[in-house]
């Protein structure tokens, strides 16, 4: 027993030499403003630190701000796993926050938070400087910072607009890491890409599905003289604010359904009888799509004007409904409602989609694409038109019936067991 004590707090006093070790160590690296040590229950070591970054990466005179990182330490020893969030650090907070290929190979994690989003924000918010190029110089900075504590292989990813955002960085920054692996990542080529409506329309699930769909947006706008007054008082009891009459709000929740509903791989089982009451369907509907999407309020904001500027975003085909809605087409609507003041102005820049086509089309990185089948956002993925069928590494995988929460594990075991083979020989090279 005094045996096993003794090892006991033999290992205590070891993690703790190396708390202290790993702390001053992230300290001194250089443009570190703050290190705060959080609680983990899946890494030796866990911090939250901040580092200063030039708001314009191409003019100091900008000013700076300081990004929200993450860093679960698994050693110095280990892999390195950057993790591209297109959005908020918040949740990589947790205790029990784990990345899938982090947990796959054992490796530390450096997360970092989306500039604008978070405790990542600029003041003053100057929304110009809100561009893919500053957040991937961004990422850039980050690397070499922490590379200088992990020396090992790094691999990017990210999942959704952080996929975009690992598939955008390898683009411009080929050799940061050794490998990418983003998920669920669209490649828009147009503010209105025009290729998920075609997608909700005609190729997603089966014919009996995708009607079982449209019939439930017709009875919807067939209701609306009872229904939008419902939805109308869910609105002001949630006091959310809108750029265009409610009207044209609740017509946009029915159009935006269907996206909704396959990007998260909602059974048509779930749609209520189209004889239901107003208020089964009024609740199901919300239930899908809550309003707070198009409310001035919105939490994604920062997400709207990325996607008015560089991004891109889909667009709504209300044809089938012709007669039943408040306008005759909702064409140009992420401006018009889910953008304020000058931002409206934005003009879409095809430029950074034509780097990308590019630079996949001409290189061969270390690259593993996950999609999910019947996910809407894989309908401007890069599936479409990369031909891998001469390339040696970079390979794409789609989950029949997979939703947008496809990842790795998501396949059955002998694609899994593919993808990982695949991911551990590059490690090991």
């Amino acid at each position: 027993m005094k045996r096993i004590f003794s090892i006991f707090f033999a290992v205590l006093i070891a993690v703790a030499m190396n708390a202290q070790e790993l702390a001053p160590k992230l300290k001194a690296l250089p443009g570190i403003t703050s290190v705060q040590q959080l609680e983990t229950e899946l890494f030796p070591e866990k911090y939250v630190v901040t580092i200063n970054q030039q708001v314009d990466q191409k003019k100091q005179d900008k000013g700076t701000f300081e990004q929200r990182v993450i860093v679960c330490h698994a050693g110095f020893d280990r892999p390195t796993v950057l993790v591209t969030e297109g959005y908020w650090a918040t949740y990589a907070l947790n205790p029990r926050y784990m990345d899938e290929l982090a947990k796959l190979f054992n490796t530390n994690i450096v997360f970092v938070e989306y500039r604008y989003f978070g405790e990542s924000f600029p003041d003053p918010c100057d929304w110009d400087q809100l561009t893919v190029a500053n957040s991937l110089a961004d990422l850039h900075n980050v690397r070499e910072t922490f590379g200088q504590l992990y020396k090992g292989k790094w691999i990017s990813t990210g999942i959704s607009k952080g996929g975009q955002t690992t598939m955008f960085y390898r683009s411009y920054y080929p050799d940061d890491v050794d490998i990418s692996v983003p998920y669920v990542a669209p490649l828009n080529k147009a503010l209105e890409d025009g290729r998920h409506e075609i997608f909700l329309s005609k190729l997603v699930g089966t014919p009996e599905e995708r009607a079982k769909i449209e019939a439930f947006q017709t009875e919807i706008l067939k209701r609306r003289a009872t229904l939008v007054p419902m939805f109308k008082k869910h609105c002001e009891e949630k006091k959310y604010e809108f750029r265009v009459p409610v009207e044209e709000i609740f017509d946009l929740c029915v159009a935006e359904y269907p996206f909704a509903m396959w990007q998260w791989g909602s059974s048509v089982d779930e749609i209520p009888a189209l004889d239901s009451d107003d208020a089964t369907l009024s609740a199901y509907l919300i239930g899908k799509n809550e309003p707070d999407y198009f409310a001035v309020q919105t939490p994604y904001y920062s997400f709207n004007v990325q996607a008015a500027r560089e991004i891109g975003y889909y667009g709504y085909d209300i044809t089938p409904f012709k007669g039943l809605t408040s306008v005759k087409s909702h064409k140009d609507y992420l401006r018009r409602v889910m953008l304020g003041g000058e931002e409206q102005h934005i003009k879409f820049d095809k430029t950074l989609y034509k780097h990308v086509v590019k630079f996949l089309k001409k290189n061969d990185p270390k690259m593993i694409y996950i999609y999910g089948g019947i996910d809407p956002w894989s309908a401007s993925g890069v599936c479409e038109w990369l031909d891998t069928s001469k390339k040696e590494n970079l390979r794409i995988y789609v989950k029949e019936r997979g939703s947008h929460s496809t990842r790795i594990n998501s396949f059955e075991e002998p694609i899994r067991n593919e993808i990982i083979s695949t991911l551990e020989k590059w490690l090991a090279e």
